[in-house]
């Protein structure tokens, strides 16, 4: 360092020092005074750089900073908005469950038509579509939200159709009127007491000896008992002759309006394909053809491909005390399971 060592008369002077060991130029001396206050400075900077960053981090782990401020605020704003979305999601179901119990218990009530299968609506979305929300902060709070705003989707997805169904009903009325199922197939005074065999999705079948559903319902009645049917239509089948997969002789009516009617076990066909029948207009006579252990008249009602109970569509014509009495009394017989 003795290089760099200057009398107080040079530093007074402004005499460049000399090299003790040869003498370097002035400029040589300049260069390194000046890498020397480079270097003071740098680490100056530094220095204070890390000074204020302990102090910053050590005030932001005591205290807010303005930006902590902000995000806390957008976070409680964040989810006082999830909050109100909940509250309005549950608003628009209470708002569509009326809709839809509107529709069930009135408008398809004048109409005298089934609520819309939903076969399909329902299926669940898979598991992993919420997957991206798991390791979110909000999850617990977002994945609730949308899984309702999901099933919402579906609900109204589902009530558009039934909406567009009943659309179309009210431009065929009259027509429909005529064409649903809407009476019994055979005269009550026919059947033997109150023999009437339930509509049940598992039923011990009597002739092939294991459980299986039920399609329809049996009347207990006479071999060659007037049946007549339910509503206008056009006869797809009428077989007088093939054993048609233990239905034996057999009539299926085309009601249009998704709904078709099914006459088995029958002694004898009294209609043709692509035949136009009436409400009442006598089809066929019961028997005991096919899988039937004795006579009687297997009734069913198919809405848009499903069996329904057909017992609801004899209502029009009975009281509710007289509904309830005929409920009570069906069971299971042993004459098929269909």
């Amino acid at each position: 360092m003795e290089f760099f060592r200057m009398t107080s008369d040079e530093r007074k002077h402004g005499n460049a020092p000399r090299a003790a060991a040869g003498g370097g130029s002035a400029d040589e001396v300049s260069a390194v005074t000046l890498r020397l206050r480079v270097y003071r400075t740098i680490r100056k900077v530094i220095l204070g750089f890390l000074f204020v960053s302990v102090v910053n981090v050590l005030f932001s782990y005591f205290f807010y900073t303005p930006k902590m401020y902000r995000i806390n605020r957008d976070n409680r704003e964040l989810v006082i908005r999830y909050r109100i979305l909940q509250e309005r999601i549950r608003t628009a179901h209470r708002r569509l469950d009326a809709i839809r119990h509107r529709d069930n218990h009135v408008y398809r009530s004048l109409f005298g038509t089934d609520t819309l299968a939903i076969e399909g609506v329902w299926q669940p979305y898979p598991a992993s579509k919420y997957d991206a929300l798991a390791g979110d902060e909000f999850a617990r709070l977002m994945v609730p939200t949308w899984q309702q705003l999901d099933a919402l989707a579906r609900e109204l997805y589902l009530e558009s159709r039934s909406m567009d169904e009943l659309q179309q009903l009210t431009r065929n009325k009259e027509q429909l009127a005529s064409a649903i199922p809407a009476i019994w197939p055979i005269d009550r005074k026919a059947l033997h007491g109150n023999h009437i065999g339930a509509f049940t999705y598992r039923r011990f079948h009597p002739v092939l000896g294991y459980t299986r559903p039920h399609k329809g319902v049996d009347f207990g009645c006479d071999r060659g008992t007037p049946v007549f049917a339910t509503g206008d239509a056009t006869v797809e089948i009428a077989d007088g002759r093939g054993y048609n997969g233990g239905y034996g002789r057999m009539v299926l009516l085309d009601h249009e309006f998704g709904y078709k009617t099914r006459y088995a076990h029958l002694d004898k066909v009294l209609v043709e394909p692509g035949q136009r029948v009436a409400r009442g207009q006598l089809i066929a006579l019961t028997g005991n053809t096919g899988l039937s252990k004795g006579p009687h008249l297997h009734y069913e009602v198919i809405h848009k491909g499903t069996p329904v109970n057909p017992v609801n569509y004899f209502n029009r014509n009975m009281t509710a005390e007289e509904y309830e009495e005929l409920m009570s009394k069906m069971r299971e017989t042993n004459y098929e399971s269909f």
